[in-house]
């Protein structure tokens, strides 16, 4: 089992970091959040889960052990796998997963792609309380309420790369592109162009916040 790994950031991109440790690079998939704190050269920590399966293996990175632990509990639930999971820790905190399940709350459940009402009440029963009490505060119940400012890119187009990282983790082109286009504007100045994992991690609070489109 592979709990961790600290080491030196030698890729980051959309979906995944490549970690080097004694010479050998980990590539790790993780949430735009984790890897939007991640900076190339820098030495980082990441708590992780292995993935075995007959044809892969598969490790997954999280910036704190809570979050890595609470994708060791989703994956016990009927219907999540490792994909899924990790979406709904995109959209979602654990304190915010805490609450929802415990206040059996559907509609918050169903802001993460792929997930519909039943799959979402069946996650309910499974997990139950097995994610523990919330550990903290977190008043927007989810990976921020919208707080970007409405309105086009400059150049009239949302970045493509962050719509097909949206697109991949589940929703589709029309949402992930109105959701790039309204918080692209209010990242930067005039005439700046914001970073693609700071563009994506706004883009997923918009949509987390119910406003998809």
């Amino acid at each position: 089992m592979i709990s961790s790994l600290r080491g030196t950031v030698t890729a980051v991109t959309l979906t995944s970091a490549v970690i080097e440790i004694g010479g050998v690079g980990m590539t790790v998939l993780a949430t735009p959040t984790t890897l939007s704190s991640l900076r190339v050269g820098a030495e980082a920590l990441l708590h992780t889960e292995l993935i075995v399966r007959e044809d892969s293996l598969t490790l997954y990175g999280f910036a704190d052990a809570d979050e890595r632990d609470c994708f060791r509990v989703l994956l016990g639930a009927k219907g999540v796998g490792a994909k899924l999971a990790l979406a709904m820790l995109a959209v979602h905190t654990p304190d915010a997963l805490r609450r929802a399940i415990a206040a059996e709350d559907v509609a918050a459940l169903k802001r993460v792609p792929g997930l519909g009402p039943k799959g979402a009440q069946r996650i309910i029963i499974d997990v139950g309380d097995k994610l523990g009490p919330p550990l903290g505060q977190d008043p927007s119940a989810s990976r921020g309420a919208p707080g970007a400012v409405d309105g086009a890119a400059e150049d009239g187009e949302p970045h493509p790369d962050v719509v097909a990282a949206l697109i991949q983790l589940g929703w589709n082109e029309a949402s992930a592109r109105d959701a790039v286009l309204a918080v692209e504007p209010g990242l930067t100045a005039p005439g700046q162009t914001p970073a693609v994992p700071e563009i994506l991690r706004a883009a997923l609070k918009w949509l987390g916040g119910g406003r998809r489109g």
